[in-house]
């Protein structure tokens, strides 16, 4: 096997190929261990560098050679139990994606391609513990007509009426629990779709967007509305053997936000400050075993 080219598994990301020598140097140095998931042509799946016979130390169990082809999707296996995830994102690439979905939604038709190309642009940016490549498979015509209404209902103020800021709050609140609900269930890894679903009630959605709307009198509240918020949507997220949690303060949400706020009103620095706040703020989400956080 000296010839092959291999790939290995670190923090849930397929790494490779590289030739085996190379391989091994890692392995010599520590960087590569016996517990990591290795793979090459012909392998039925990922294995234990450990279990591959000379390849490291004291190695056991032949590996299974029937599968030819790229290597399969990294399986989470308990070397991969959970962990913060994070993000690193151009900062042009992601300040162009935002203007271009603001701007979209101002002028209500293109709404539905720009929102969606921000989405397809930005989660394959994640990087998630155990689920390498992550993609986003929604089309911006899925749920077209959900961009279009709340493109639409940017212009409601203009009405001056209070009944229609109202009815207005209340469509919004259940055209953002649609898209929550949409983009969880469009999420892929290595180009698989993901059993992932959003099973939060519409009805508590709605009455979290419109605690956020009057906490917002208070200054600094809201940011505090916001985490209990975001912790009630992750623990209604479904089909995960991990529970997704998010662990910032309010007020390490309030202060930063503060600071992403200044930045914008000079300008400038929005680009920067937008990539500085979009990766922390996904650094915040975590997977972690079910119950875990609950007991942690």
């Amino acid at each position: 096997m000296s010839n092959r080219n291999w790939f290995y598994a670190s923090e849930g990301q397929q790494k490779g190929p590289l030739p085996e020598a190379q391989l091994r140097d890692l392995i010599t140095r520590g960087m590569v261990g016996a517990d990591t998931l290795v793979w090459t042509e012909g392998m039925a799946g990922w294995q234990k560098a450990g279990e591959i016979p000379g390849l490291v130390p004291s190695a056991g169990a032949p590996p299974a050679f029937q599968q030819a082809g790229g290597p399969p999707p990294v399986a989470a296996s308990a070397g991969y139990s959970g962990g913060a995830l994070s993000a690193d994102f151009p900062i042009w690439g992601l300040f162009g994606r935002s203007l271009l979905m603001f701007i979209g939604q101002i002028f209500v038709i293109p709404a539905p391609w720009t929102a969606t190309g921000l989405y397809r642009f930005a989660i394959p940016y994640i990087r998630v513990p155990g689920r390498p490549h992550l993609g986003f498979t929604g089309q911006p015509l899925d749920i077209w007509y959900v961009f279009i209404v709340l493109g639409l209902l940017t212009y409601a103020g203009a009405a001056n009426s209070n009944i229609v800021t109202l009815l207005s709050l209340l469509l919004q609140a259940f055209l953002s629990w649609m898209i929550v609900r949409w983009i969880f269930g469009r999420l892929s890894s290595s180009g698989q779709e993901l059993p992932i679903s959003f099973t939060g009630s519409p009805l508590v959605y709605i009455g979290w967007y419109l605690l956020m709307v009057i906490s917002a009198i208070t200054i600094v509240g809201w940011a505090w509305v916001m985490t209990a918020w975001l912790r009630w949507i992750c623990r209604n997220v479904e089909g995960t053997r991990r529970e997704v949690t998010f662990n910032a303060s309010g007020l390490e949400v309030l202060w930063r936000t503060i600071v992403f706020s200044i930045g914008c009103g000079f300008l400038i620095p929005i680009p920067w400050v937008l990539r500085w706040y979009a990766n922390w703020f996904i650094s915040q989400f975590a997977l972690t075993e079910r119950g875990a956080y609950a007991n942690g």
